[in-house]
């Protein structure tokens, strides 16, 4: 299964990449549990909106996109964006 979620992982690296303005700083983090995987999207807080999109519909693309590839394997898989620049520390984006 850890080869599912470094798949899965490098899916939504690549396609946050292609939607922010400081890609470097683009991380995914994944998070495996019995029968759940989080992948938690770290961005620069510049990037946050690029990412969740107007009304939250780029994010739901990604999530759709996720939720195709994580129903090949039985798994319910969940992803964070996170904010790794907030002041406060890492902040949860929904």
């Amino acid at each position: 299964m850890e080869e599912k979620l470094a798949q899965m992982a490098q899916l939504v690296h690549t396609i946050a990449q292609a939607l922010v303005d400081r890609p470097q700083e683009v991380h995914v983090r994944g998070i495996e549990g019995a029968y759940t995987m989080v992948l938690e999207l770290h961005v620069a807080k510049e990037d946050v909106g690029k990412v969740i999109g107007r009304q939250g519909r780029t994010a739901q693309a990604i999530r759709i996109l996720v939720g195709a590839v994580s129903a090949k394997i039985n798994r319910r898989t969940l992803l964070e964006i996170i904010d790794k620049n907030h002041p406060a520390g890492p902040q949860l984006r929904n």
